[in-house]
């Protein structure tokens, strides 16, 4: 599709009311420095700088559709403890209603440590119990889904592992959905997609599918019957597998099917990607637009999501500006602003609350330090903004013989 077609669908958009139903994590950064290994073990010391929270699993998926100013509303389930209380606040501060979300005092909230020196995360320490939650909370989950999924314009079913949604849940989930005629939109786990018949969309990505099937998917050839056995084992309308740097193969009941390349100019890190797909294809469902269109806004999402550290989030204005730059091709110098466009973008990013990095350099010569350094500052915020030393600036502080390379280069 033209990004000018997707361009219109998205400045049309509605802000529909999505349900999440899901395990939910809490993800904890701790990002510093190694430089020497342990006396005690042959293992590295990390000098710990900086500690960032930010909401995982089905939280990610409710943020996602939060950045995308969908009304969004959570069931799931935390521990009884300081976990769960700072997941719950970190939820109803971002303005995902959370009335849904009950404690179970017998299981810890679900966290996840990421232990990252400069760009390298060098360990991840999980506090989980994973088991089925209890057959009282899976009906007290079902008992709240009732008039919640008659107020929603699609449902998502974030399958994480981690005990919340059981095969009570899923079924019962799934009717109600379908006796109201919403979208069930499911984000599977494990190889039994039986769990999820019924719903009407599911998005694995490859090795997800390939664990499903039991076989590998190296050829694109193997895809329309991988999509169809898909849909006849979950008794599904449509399958969208995600694969990577190939892009999104979508392909519905009828057996009609589209394959989308992907739009990634770089990727920094994957985490929480397919959150970002399903959630942008639950929005766009919701809000009335087809498949094939959802699709494609979906896949350009994910395309700016891979570029962020960390789980992460696309807004519409993002979305629109890569859309821009996509129309106008990537050789354009989008990415670089003066005067007023610079001004209003600032505007936006700060009326979003967005923590913005600025640095400067010459970059005459980029090296490998420049890289790791200007990952690092865009790990620190949302926005990193670069500011660059003009040909004349860099000639005084370096000599007639540079700059190297100029300016606009």
């Amino acid at each position: 599709m033209k990004a000018a077609e997707l361009q219109a669908a998205l400045e049309r958009l509605a802000r529909p009311r999505v349900l999440v139903i899901g395990d939910l994590i809490l993800d904890r950064y701790v990002s510093g420095d190694v430089e020497r290994i342990s006396p005690e073990a042959p293992i590295p010391v990390l000098n710990a700088r900086v500690t960032a929270e930010k909401l995982g699993g089905a939280g990610n998926v409710a943020a996602n559709l939060r950045s995308t100013e969908a009304e969004v509303e959570i069931v799931g389930v935390v521990g009884q403890d300081g976990r769960g209380r700072m997941l719950s606040e970190m939820l109803a501060q971002s303005g995902v209603v959370t009335s849904g979300v009950l404690a179970d005092p017998s299981r810890p909230t679900t966290e996840k440590t990421r232990m990252i020196s400069g760009v390298q995360q060098v360990l991840r320490v999980d506090f989980e119990v994973s088991r089925p939650i209890s057959d009282e909370l899976s009906t007290r989950i079902l008992a709240e889904l009732s008039a919640r999924i008659a107020q929603a314009g699609a449902v998502i079913l974030s399958d994480y592992g981690k005990g919340v949604l059981t095969p009570q849940v899923l079924a019962g989930a799934i009717e109600l959905a379908r006796r109201h005629g919403v979208p069930v939109l499911v984000d599977p786990k494990g190889s039994d997609y039986t769990r999820y018949r019924g719903a009407t969309l599911i998005t694995p990505n490859r090795k997800e599918a390939e664990e499903a099937l039991g076989r590998k998917l190296s050829d694109r050839a193997e895809w329309p019957r991988a999509a169809q056995e898909l849909i006849s084992i979950a008794d599904l309308q449509a399958a969208v597998v995600t694969l990577g740097a190939q892009g999104m193969f979508l392909m519905n009941r009828a057996g009609e099917s589209v394959h989308v390349p992907t739009f990634a100019r770089e990727v920094f890190d994957v985490t929480g990607a397919g959150d970002t797909v399903i959630s942008h294809l639950a929005l766009y469902l919701a809000a009335g637009l087809d498949l094939p269109t959802a699709v494609h806004l979906a896949n350009h999402a994910a395309g700016i999501v891979v570029a962020k550290p960390g789980a992460a989030s696309v807004t519409r204005g993002e979305l629109f500006e890569r859309l821009d730059q996509h129309e106008r091709g990537w050789r354009s110098n989008a990415k670089v602003v003066h005067g007023e466009r610079r001004d209003a973008q600032l505007k936006l990013w700060k009326s979003q609350n967005k923590r913005i990095v600025f640095t400067n350099g010459c970059f005459d010569i980029l090296h490998v330090g420049h890289v790791d350094y200007l990952r690092f500052a865009r790990m620190l915020g949302d926005v990193l903004i670069v500011g660059g030393n003009d040909d004349a600036s860099v000639r005084r502080r370096k000599g007639p013989t540079r700059p190297v390379n100029t300016l606009e280069d």
